[in-house]
């Protein structure tokens, strides 16, 4: 089977669980590094599916790596090969299918709840579930594309993930580990002293509380939402 490519964008945010779940599922996978300068792929052909990673950097900002990994998205998809995204790489999503990124109405940065839309879509990618706590760290939010379906929200932010026959794009984190979490919270301290502490922004010590409970249940519920997503693989 071919590798699934994971796009990275920064050092501190690679796949995370999203990786411990394709080994446990034997299914192959490539590190694409923007962060270290790799190239981004000029085509999907050697690719089975592609998964976007999460990042500090904002879809607008006039980088010369954004317009090829928008073309490799729509290429992928025209292939139709499954594409998945986690925060920015929702956003890019979003973008590469005529969407918009725009400021969102408030930051979001830590644990906070997501509601289920109740919908025949969501039903399929999340069975029965309601609402999960996920793990947030954006400022910006994407538009729905056309034809997508939304199938998550939060009370920060109405846009939480959309899918779009095989794709899944999603605002919100699944696929954090613990030492990611730490590595932003270091990485992050002056975004959130500067954002202070609101409903939807926690200090580290409250990221931390009951952490590893928390990050047990996040990764069921990832799995639930990667599994439907490896149904869209091909076994080429």
């Amino acid at each position: 089977m071919k590798p699934i490519a994971v796009i990275r964008h920064s050092p501190t945010e690679g796949p995370g669980h999203f990786a411990t779940f394709l080994e446990q599922h034997s299914r192959p996978w490539t590190l694409i590094r923007i962060d270290a300068g790799d190239p981004v792929p000029n085509s999907a052909e050697d690719f089975s599916g592609l998964c976007l990673m999460g990042g500090p950097m904002s879809v607008n900002d006039p980088l010369g790596w954004i317009p090829p990994l928008l073309d490799l998205i729509r290429q992928t998809m025209a292939a139709d090969k499954p594409v998945i995204g986690h925060c920015l790489g929702g956003q890019l999503m979003s973008r590469a299918l005529g969407g918009t990124v725009s400021k969102n109405a408030v930051k979001e940065i830590g644990w906070g709840k997501v509601q289920v839309i109740d919908s025949p879509v969501a039903r399929e990618w999340l069975g029965e579930i309601q609402s999960f706590e996920s793990f947030h760290w954006h400022g910006e939010t994407f538009s729905i594309p056309d034809g997508a379906t939304r199938i998550l929200e939060s009370v920060g932010c109405a846009n939480q993930a959309f899918v779009l026959g095989k794709h899944l794009g999603m605002q919100c984190h699944v696929e954090m580990k613990r030492e990611m979490i730490e590595a932003w919270c270091e990485s992050g301290a002056e975004e959130i002293r500067e954002a202070r502490s609101t409903d939807t922004v926690q200090t580290p010590a409250a990221m931390e509380i009951d952490i590893d409970r928390r990050l047990a249940a996040l990764s069921k519920h990832a799995e639930l939402l990667y599994t439907k997503w490896l149904q869209g693989l091909s076994e080429a």
